[in-house]
């Protein structure tokens, strides 16, 4: 015999739905949803509807927290005391009085307390940043410059890596010839430029060039100006020059206040 197959019968296979109904019940389980997740909502006055609250960590803005930074440091640190030599000096200068450039003069001298030849550094407050000048001074503060006017022999110099001069002044016919140096003369400051007055138009300007030049300018952020009249060393006549050499090419007009001081000393008003 052959064998046999059994089957069994058991209820009918359901209906299929058909798309419309997929559809609805569908639509119907997401309102169920929606509804179900409304009711766990919060509402606040002042709220929008169906806004939620979210609740986070306040942190303190990186501005401010520097700020409590940095007053926490300063409430910590010791107030700045000065030496006995400066409180003896600054107590020879009266602090309300501008003082005419010959007395300024004599003043810095006498309250100069530094152990070297220090120097005479003028600070003016202008009225505007970007004020800028270059000034020749008929004094040079300490020690002659070596000026270097640029010719063939300057390149071989440069060649040999040997460097002889304190500045560079050179006219546009030669500075193709020095331009491949710029990595040797950039960082010494000695790289001729017009700015500084060392890249002139003719072998006679060069021949010509001083220098004990100075550039003044504000800096950057403020209307400031620092520079160095000469030494305390340096004669009286020779210091009031120079000075006079400085005010004329910044401007009196532009000059709200100057001060003289030795390198170390008291601020001294100058009356300008």
């Amino acid at each position: 015999m052959g064998k046999t197959k059994t089957a069994f019968v058991t209820e009918s296979a359901p209906e299929k739905k058909t798309s419309q109904e997929q559809y609805r019940e569908k639509r119907e389980r997401q309102a169920a949803e929606a509804k179900a997740r409304e009711a766990k909502k919060i509402h606040i006055a002042g709220l929008k509807g169906g806004q939620r609250v979210k609740t986070v960590e306040a942190e303190m803005p990186a501005e401010a927290l520097a700020k409590s930074e940095s007053t926490s440091r300063k409430a910590t640190r010791a107030p700045r005391i000065r030496g006995k030599k400066y409180q003896e000096a600054r107590v020879k200068v009266d602090k309300n009085k501008a003082y005419p450039a010959k007395e300024a003069l004599a003043l810095i001298k006498e309250t100069s307390y530094s152990a070297f030849n220090g120097a005479v550094e003028l600070h003016l407050v202008v009225k505007k940043t970007g004020l800028s000048a270059n000034v020749s001074l008929p004094h040079a503060a300490g020690k002659e410059k070596r000026v270097e006017i640029a010719n063939e022999k300057t390149i071989e110099k440069l060649k040999a890596n040997k460097i002889d001069f304190d500045v560079l002044v050179a006219t546009p016919e030669i500075m193709p010839k020095i331009v491949p140096f710029a990595k040797i003369l950039g960082p010494k400051g000695l790289m001729p430029n017009p700015k500084n007055g060392t890249l002139v138009p003719d072998l006679k300007a060069a021949k010509n060039f001083s220098a004990p030049t100075l550039i003044l300018k504000t800096e950057k952020e403020a209307p400031l100006i620092h520079t160095v009249v000469g030494k305390v060393s340096q004669k009286d006549t020779e210091l009031i020059q120079n000075l006079e050499t400085i005010i004329k090419a910044v401007s009196e007009k532009q000059i709200v206040k100057a001060y003289l001081k030795a390198t170390m000393g008291p601020a001294i008003k100058l009356s300008v």
